[in-house]
């Protein structure tokens, strides 16, 4: 056994905290709730210190102690992680926030952070036995697993609503997974990968938050958070929320640095950013209550946040109540002028999903939650180049012998 590789201890239900062996695969718990890995964080603390972690390769492996891979021969890395942290001047300027900063996971590979889950599922998965992943999905999480998949020698199930774009579609295909488009929601491809799991041997379902280790994976952007800024805290953390795993995730790390006291003082306060067209994180949260409900006719051009019943919305009200952060939503109309608006600014072009959280940002700080002090972290969880119908270019053409004007 690699010991000191991974300090992986048991797996517990996320609402009634009973434990579950964490080397077995495993699903949701007896009653349907998430399963959170936990660690021997006191091993950790023994094991290694956030100066052996900063002399380490830059990837999301850095933190491989907190993470549940066992053996490093089994890890499926595309050199993931350790994303830029980006000063917005000009656009915080703009936004009357001048310590805006964007953590930009556009340069993950597939394009997306869920690149981020994916290495640290499949990687899991491959550890211990899995044939083959299956998952529906909005986009780009079924593009970075069927792309992990392949780097790990597994097969890939993957199903996803029509409208879902277009490039993560090809994604999938290019790497040689199996797609099934579905005319419907995110939820009906969910149903059709649940009985086609249920028909083949090898096979795991490995939706949101239907299996432990995505959320590992993704909470990585908290911990390079952290260290990006010399192991400390921002004041604020926007985040794009559907299936709400980020910022799950997020909250789950800053917890774990807390308790291996790699962190001090408060935890930043935590936004959970929708769109107004699927915002039940939203409705709950203004309503003060634990649990959300799914809105009748969900639509956005925000596609990876729609999401109308979150398995772990729960544990995602959870931590922006714990935080004292709070719940936004934004319409199609704002998130896309924020989009335009950021890539003129800054030369950045991010995804309609980062934009919502931008678009938020500024809406909070009009409001006066935000007073402009604030150091505050937007996460842009893909690169824009994955949804190129988010921008019309209709440039003049001219005659090879003309003239520009």
């Amino acid at each position: 056994m690699h010991d000191s590789f991974s300090t992986l201890s048991h797996l517990e239900c996320s609402r009634e905290a009973t434990l579950h062996d964490a080397d077995v695969v495993q699903g949701t718990s007896p009653t349907g709730a998430p399963l959170l890995a936990r660690y021997d964080l006191e091993r950790a603390r023994d094991t290694v210190t956030r100066d052996e972690i900063a002399a380490r390769p830059p990837t999301l492996w850095r933190y491989h102690e907190v993470l549940p891979v066992r053996d490093p021969a089994h890890v499926v890395t595309m050199g993931e992680g350790m994303t830029p942290l980006l000063p917005l001047p000009r656009a915080g300027g703009r936004l009357g926030l001048p310590n805006l900063l964007l953590k930009d996971e556009g340069l993950v590979p597939t394009g997306a952070f869920k690149a981020r889950g994916a290495a640290v599922g499949v990687s899991r998965a491959a550890e211990l036995g899995v044939r083959a992943v299956a998952m529906p999905t909005n986009g780009n999480a079924g593009a970075a697993w069927a792309c992990y998949a392949a780097r790990a020698g597994i097969g890939a199930l993957i199903a996803m609503p029509v409208d879902a774009p277009e490039i993560t579609r090809r994604e999938c295909v290019v790497s040689g997974a199996e797609l099934y488009l579905v005319d419907g929601l995110i939820g009906d491809a969910g149903r059709l990968v649940a009985d086609a799991v249920s028909r083949r041997d090898g096979y795991q379902d490995t939706s949101t938050l239907k299996e432990p280790y995505r959320i590992e994976g993704k909470k990585t952007m908290g911990y390079e958070i952290a260290e990006q800024l010399g192991w400390r805290s921002p004041d604020v953390i926007l985040y794009p929320t559907g299936g709400g795993v980020g910022i799950i995730a997020i909250h789950k790390a800053l917890r774990e640095m807390h308790e291996l006291g790699w962190l001090t003082g408060p935890m930043p306060r935590l936004v959970a950013v929708q769109a107004a067209g699927c915002a039940p994180i939203v409705d709950a949260f203004d309503a003060g209550l634990r649990e959300s409900v799914a809105p009748a006719d969900p639509r956005t051009v925000a596609f990876g946040i729609t999401v109308p019943k979150a398995l772990g919305d729960f544990l995602v009200l959870d931590a922006v109540y714990e935080t004292g952060g709070t719940a936004v939503a934004v319409t199609n109309d704002e998130l896309l002028a924020a989009e335009h608006a950021l890539a003129r600014d800054e030369g950045t072009w991010i995804c309609p999903e980062g934009a919502a959280c931008v678009a938020a940002a500024g809406r909070l700080r009009e409001s006066g939650w935000l007073d402009g002090s604030e150091e505050v972290v937007v996460l842009n969880t893909g690169t824009g180049l994955i949804y190129p119908d988010t921008v019309r270019a209709d440039p003049p053409v001219l005659a090879a012998g003309g003239r520009i004007p």
